[in-house]
């Protein structure tokens, strides 16, 4: 089904681009990257795209996109502005409220609201959000019971919201689950329309700020109807805007809230064939020199993001400008992809990659004396990226005790006395100094914090299993001693058991190291193995062996 669904959005794309209905052997052999494609055969490889999504549609032996059959008077159309209240923004979140608002001839007319049963806890930061707790969604309809009353409520009319994307894609996942088809039209976004609408009037544009702005008598408060309802009374007040504008139509007010193409719209070209699979990719300037590296989870997605509305960081729009080829690795899953991406990143040096990794700069709080001096020296306090706070954080733990400097990782290390110390300084006005002493313990709270996160992934003994490229076979990262010490790819059958053991010897084997190239690789393979995919499996190097070659 995702599959269909991809090739159905890059088929919308061909048809958006060129603007007019394509040949279906035109269009089979643009989709399929296909030499040669006889008529017959292209149109039934293409049946089933054009039939299960609704943007799209048979003209003759071409391929359309669908029309709005009418273009409705603003004033005699109706629009349903809607809100969804969601139990997170990840992939695996759900929708737990839904709210409507129908406007009819301008004016208010009715309203729809229904709590949804997410089937799972919401969780304790959405709750403090929103309000909504497990107790009220317990009874409340399932998610396909509350879209298809929701989907009857709205008819015809004018969809709506606030940041439509967000909304639009846990609404069109619902539909897919219920009639394997997408919504058909566009959804008109109050967000855009206001950006296009009131310029500099205001520099903010989230649904609160613009409640405040139009001063609407429903006030946003993370509820579906409350939300849907302030959106409505904006929306309202953007129509007159954009009838002064000259809009008469519908269509007029999707034109306004279209976003403007930017220049390196023209080179999406450059993404054409990307795959759907994990990897890492290259932006080459003329002369081959790599401007940039990055992973993706999924690459054609991500390299698709580039060319669209959004306006990256200032040296990626710059790498953007300069691109002439983007090249593609494929790996098997995003963690490989991490690892190759820090590898690219240390190898080439891309300048438009700011977070690059410099571990030459990194330094240590290394014991001297009765004192802490910030050196090169590896040891385990450490390594630092920031010299700054490494050295502020030194000055903190002058006159610290032995007692305190052994403990300085725990509970018990300098940090309680210098807070009182602070304290102290307040309560006597001694104003400055309580600044210089509240900027280093501030500095010496995030060395340790990270320093105790170190020390934490250091001690990790697992080994991590993920897909490899490879079809049947899955790829194998040991970790020990603070480091990825083995990457094995291992295949079906007996030849797993000797794969292993070479993994698990290199790992026994390792010393632990504080050496600065490590720290980057280190809290990338601690971030997953605390938030693991879906497809990573993560267990402990002492049962790897018997789960592994079984």
């Amino acid at each position: 089904m995702q599959l269909a669904f991809d090739s159905a959005d890059r088929l919308v794309e061909l048809l958006e681009e060129r603007g007019v209905p394509v040949g279906a052997a035109d269009a089979a052999r643009s989709l399929f990257a296909l030499r040669s494609a006889p008529e017959g055969l292209a149109r039934s490889l293409l049946e089933d795209i054009v039939s299960g999504d609704a943007r799209l549609s048979w003209i003759g032996s071409a391929v359309g996109l669908v029309r709005p059959a009418s273009d409705p008077l603003l004033e005699e159309a109706e629009y349903v502005v809607f809100d969804l209240e969601t139990t997170g923004l990840g992939r695996g979140a759900c929708i737990c409220e839904i709210g409507a608002v129908r406007i009819a001839e301008l004016e208010l007319a009715d309203t729809f609201e229904t709590l949804v049963d997410p089937r799972a806890p919401v969780p304790a930061g959405i709750t403090a959000l929103t309000g909504i707790h497990d107790a009220d969604l317990r009874g409340a309809p399932s998610a396909a019971v509350a879209v298809r009353r929701f989907m009857r409520f709205a008819g015809d009319a004018v969809l709506v919201a606030h940041n439509a994307r967000f909304d639009r894609s846990f609404l069109e996942r619902d539909l897919d689950r219920l009639t394997g088809r997408r919504l058909a039209g566009p959804m008109l976004d109050t967000l855009a329309l206001a950006r296009t609408l009131l310029g500099d009037r205001t520099r903010r544009t989230g649904l609160a700020a613009l409640a405040h702005f139009f001063g609407t008598s429903a006030r946003p408060c993370h509820r579906a109807l409350p939300d849907a309802e302030a959106t409505a009374e904006i929306l309202l007040a953007l129509i007159g805007l954009a009838q002064e504008r000259g809009a008469r139509t519908v269509s007029d007010l999707y034109e306004l809230s279209a976003p403007r193409r930017r220049r390196v719209y023209d080179k999406r070209s450059l993404a054409h064939g990307a795959p759907t699979r994990p990897g890492v990719y290259l932006f080459h300037a003329p002369g081959r020199q790599v401007l940039y590296v990055g992973r993706a989870r999924d690459l054609r997605a991500r390299l698709r993001s580039y060319f669209r509305s959004e306006r990256q960081r200032p040296s990626v729009e710059a790498a953007l400008a300069a691109v002439e080829r983007i090249e593609w690795r494929v790996l098997g899953s995003e963690l490989e992809a991490g690892l190759e991406e820090l590898r690219l990143i240390r190898e080439l040096r891309p300048p438009a990659n700011a977070r690059q990794s410099r571990p030459d700069r990194y330094v240590y709080l290394r014991r001297r004396g009765e004192g802490v001096v910030v050196s090169r020296t590896p040891c385990e306090l450490g390594p630092i990226r920031s010299r700054r706070q490494a050295e502020l954080a030194a000055r903190a733990l002058a006159g610290a005790g032995p007692t305190e400097l052994d403990d300085l990782l725990g509970l018990g290390g300098p940090l309680p006395r210098l807070r009182t110390r602070l304290r102290d300084l307040s309560d006597c006005l001694r104003y400055e100094d309580a600044a210089r002493l509240r900027d280093r313990i501030a500095a010496l709270e995030r060395v340790v914090g990270q320093l105790r996160r170190l020390q934490k992934l250091r001690a990790l003994e697992v080994c991590l299993l993920a897909p490899a490229v490879q079809p049947g076979m899955r790829r194998a990262f040991f970790v020990s001693a603070g480091r990825v010490r083995a990457v094995r790819t291992i295949p079906p059958g007996a030849g797993a058991a000797l794969e292993v053991e070479a993994g698990l010897a290199a790992a026994r084997a390792a010393e632990l190291s504080y050496d600065p190239d490590t720290v980057d690789e280190l809290l990338l393979i601690g971030g997953f193995v605390e938030r693991p995919p879906p497809e990573l499996t993560v267990m402990p190097l002492a049962a790897c062996a018997a789960r592994l070659a079984a």
